[in-house]
Parts: structure tokens; C-alpha cells; sequence
């Protein structure tokens, strides 16, 4: 039997076909239609299709999305993808595609699957980042996604940047939400590229300020110092909330070396604590764990557990 797999993203949209075993037996990329619901839930469509076409075998469908379902109306919510707001997608994508499709939040996708068989398997709570167009998180503990009677167990990046360090991060920028200081504004990729731009004048992506720092330019090395910095803080808050044995950081922004480096270096002035145990680490399954997860949630290897969103490993 196979089991696709679909990571929703701000800027890219993954299949990965698994087979009961776990081997991947194909995955694909392409852009996300930004800002075009109709277009999205076909490209979502069209992926499976090829994919089933390619391998000569249907499967079935789980979906990571980058927010959650109302409890209220069944619609989604809370993403940062924000033409999906209000939307009936789960069941678009069941009519679409004629099968039942699963969905869940990437980032409890991410943090199940990292969790599970990934760089945190075998660690009792783990906290999993995703770091990318937009900042959120899952939690799993006791080997159990947590989800909430709100659906939103894990929103971190609509907190603001604890101990705020001046104007730039208190008010802050304004973010989606209709809030000012979300850690997401500071803490995703346009985040960091916004304001290098606010401080130097200069549009240049992540990947290439951090290039730059490494190669010694003083803005570059700043905007990626003030960046560890404000993860530091963000992640010592939820230390101190949660207290994890790991915490796995996943998106584009993951990919920075120096975050677990440096990152764990400076937290320790944060958590309320003598020493700090908790792991930062490196995804096993790369920027495409979550894209598993999703693909095990179509499976039904994760199970109903309470009620509806909630989510369990079997």
C-alpha cells in the first residue's frame, strides 16, 4: 500500500510517497500558487494524481497544512498562508479527489515524525520548530501529539519576543495576525530578510545573509546575531514552560549551523533553571520531516485520541 504525503508551505508544496514499510518511493516539489485557494487545492490534487500515475498504485492522502481546523466551523485557521483562512480545504480536497483525505497542522506533523524515527526518537517531550515562511510548532509527548480543545497547542510564534531587547522588537513589526511582535515577524525567513532590510538598506534573502556573516561582512553578522539572539529568548521561554527533553528545529531557516551552536549558549541566561539539559537538534529527516509525517497520518498510523484534530502515534 502506499501513503502520500503533502507539506503545504508558504512558498513550496511536497509529495512524498511511503510505502508500509517507510521507504520513500517518490517525491516531488513545486511552487505554492500563493494567494489563489482554487489553484492550491489543484496543485495539491494534481501532485497525488501524478504521483499515483508514476507509481502505477493509488494511496492514501494525508496533508500538512500550515494551520489548523476550526473547531467552530470546520473551516482552517490561523495560517499564515492566509487565502486558505476561512476555507473549507479539507473537504475540498476529499471532493477533489474523491477518497478521504487527512490533515493536520505541519508543525505537529514535523514534531510527530522527528519525534517518532527522527532526531528526537526515544525522547519523552520534544518541542518541534518549524522556522520558515511563517514560525510555528507541535508537541509531542508521551509519544502522543498534543493539540488542545483549540487546536492550537504549539502556536509559539504568535507570542511576542519574550524580554524584549528595544523598539525593534517592542511594539515590533505588525504581523498577519493583526498583532505587533510576534516572534513569527522576527524569527521567519522574510523575517530576518525584513530586517536586514529595515537596518541596511539592502533585499537579500536568508541564505544570503548568513553566506555573507560567514564570509566576515559586519551587517550580515549582526542581523544573524540579533537573530540567535531573539531564538534564544523565544526558545528559553518555552523551556521554561515546557520544559523538553529536545527541541528539533525544522524549516529553511533550520539549515543555519550556527543556531545550535550558538543557540543553547545563550538560552542559559533565560531559563529559570541551574543548568539546561534540554537538546536542540538538527532534523533527521531534513526540511522534508513534516512531508512524513503527513504521509503517516494518511495511513492511519495516527489515530483519533479525544476528540476531533486530536491526533495519536500507534
Amino acid at each position: 500500500m502506499l501513503h502520500f504525503g503533502i507539506d503545504l508551505g508558504g512558498t513550496k508544496t511536497e509529495i512524498i510517497a511511503l510505502d508500509d514499510a517507510g521507504r520513500e518511493r517518490l517525491r516531488r516539489r513545486t511552487a505554492t500558487p500563493r494567494g489563489d485557494y482554487e489553484a492550491t487545492v489543484e496543485i495539491v490534487a494534481r501532485l497525488v494524481e501524478e504521483a499515483e500515475a508514476a507509481l502505477g498504485a493509488p494511496g492514501t492522502v494525508g496533508v500538512g497544512t500550515p494551520g489548523t481546523i476550526s473547531r467552530l466551523t470546520g473551516r482552517m485557521k490561523n495560517c499564515n498562508s492566509t487565502w486558505l483562512n476561512g476555507r473549507p480545504l479539507k473537504e475540498d480536497l476529499e471532493t477533489r479527489l474523491g477518497r478521504p483525505v487527512a490533515l493536520a497542522n505541519d508543525a505537529n506533523c514535523f514534531a510527530l515524525s522527528e519525534a517518532t524515527d527522527g532526531a528526537a526518537a526515544g525522547a519523552d517531550v520534544v518541542f518541534g520548530v518549524i522556522l520558515g515562511t511563517g514560525v510555528g510548532a507541535g508537541i509531542v509527548a508521551h509519544g502522543r501529539v498534543l493539540d488542545g480543545p483549540n487546536g492550537i497547542a504549539g502556536e509559539w510564534g504568535h507570542n511576542p519576543v519574550p524580554w524584549p531587547a528595544g523598539p525593534d522588537e517592542w511594539p515590533g513589526p505588525e504581523c498577519y495576525c493583526g498583532r505587533t511582535g510576534c516572534i513569527e515577524t522576527l524569527l521567519s525567513g522574510p523575517g530576518m530578510a525584513a530586517e536586514h532590510r529595515r537596518t541596511t538598506g539592502q533585499a537579500l534573502e536568508p541564505a544570503a545573509i548568513v553566506a555573507r556573516a560567514a564570509a566576515g561582512d559586519a551587517e550580515a553578522r549582526a542581523t544573524l546575531d540579533r537573530y540567535v539572539d531573539r531564538l534564544a529568548r523565544a526558545l528559553a521561554h518555552v523551556v521554561n514552560v515546557l520544559d523538553p527533553d529536545a527541541i528539533v528545529l525544522g524549516g529553511g531557516m533550520g539549515n543555519i549551523g550556527a543556531l545550535y551552536a550558538e543557540v543553547p549558549k545563550r538560552w542559559t541566561t533565560w531559563v529559570f533553571s541551574d543548568r539546561v539539559d534540554t537538546r536542540l537538534l538538527k532534523p533527521r529527516h531534513g526540511d522534508s520531516s513534516g512531508v512524513r509525517g503527513a504521509a503517516w497520518l494518511g495511513a492511519g498510523r495516527l489515530a483519533p485520541a479525544g476528540h476531533a484534530g486530536d491526533i495519536r502515534s500507534t
